[in-house]
């Protein structure tokens, strides 16, 4: 009867961690290392939409773990991740004026404790948004980052909570 319990709740753990996967889009994966048994480890490239300003797309590159702990959702994924956003469309801000700092992405990298976090700060004096994604942890984050920006044009103000 424990197991069975044990089993639920990492069932609903995965299920959990699906559903807040599901604000970014997969655009693509390529396999890295073949494995017999499970998934494959590979990397994938996932767009998501800045929740504040319509127009612009976030593209992260970052590598998951597969093997039997990977399909499961158990493993922990690499802290390494790529960052390019880009302008796709009309730009236009939604909702509240922006924070000179704040989070617009973040997703679990492993079960409990690491999380891939994206950072958007805006550079005012030179009318862009600039973009950093790293990793962190509960007890110790990653150094590695990576870091794109989006200029607005000498056109478009950035509305900026005081």
């Amino acid at each position: 009867m424990r197991l069975t319990s044990i089993a639920a709740a990492l069932l609903g753990t995965c299920t959990l961690m699906a559903g807040q996967a599901a604000r970014a889009e997969t655009v693509g994966e390529v396999s890295t290392v073949f494995k017999l048994i499970g998934a494959n480890h590979k990397i994938v490239v996932e767009a998501f939409e800045d929740p504040k300003v319509k127009g612009v797309v976030c593209y992260v590159s970052r590598a998951k773990t597969g093997g039997i702990a990977g399909s499961l959702g158990l493993a922990e994924d690499k802290s390494e991740a790529s960052i390019a956003c880009r302008q796709v469309g009309p730009i236009a801000f939604e909702g509240k004026p922006l924070k000179m700092k704040e989070e617009v992405f973040s997703e679990r990298i492993s079960l409990v404790f690491k999380t891939l976090q994206v950072v958007r700060m805006v550079d005012a004096p030179r009318n862009t948004l600039v973009y950093l994604t790293y990793s962190d942890r509960v007890i110790e984050g990653s150094p590695q980052n990576s870091v794109t920006a989006v200029w607005l044009g000498q056109g478009t103000a950035i509305p900026l909570d005081k």
